[in-house]
């Protein structure tokens, strides 16, 4: 999808507990048209931007992927994703 003239981007910045996470877990964004190739290249020094529809695939991918994790990690993606939906809003 090709940005228009009224789409923003926002700006997110992961610790790299978060981005290592979503690292793993980029095989689950394949439909988002580059998005695991942008999250792969994260290296957590610089706050990255993202589209609605970005934001919308990283928040399915931390949703899905929260079942099959250890609970001690699920306070760090509940973390994660109250980040994403307050960066979307």
């Amino acid at each position: 999808m090709k940005p228009g003239k009224k789409d923003k981007k926002t700006y997110l910045r992961f610790t790299p507990e978060e981005l290592a996470f979503l690292q793993d877990n980029t095989w689950q964004m394949a439909d988002s048209f580059g998005l695991d190739r942008r999250i792969d290249n994260l290296s957590g020094k610089r706050a990255a931007g993202f589209y609605s529809w970005d934001l919308e695939s990283l928040q399915d991918v931390a949703e899905s992927a929260r079942s099959g994790v250890p609970v001690e990690q699920h306070e760090m993606i509940d973390g994660l994703l109250q980040k994403i939906i307050a960066a979307g809003d």
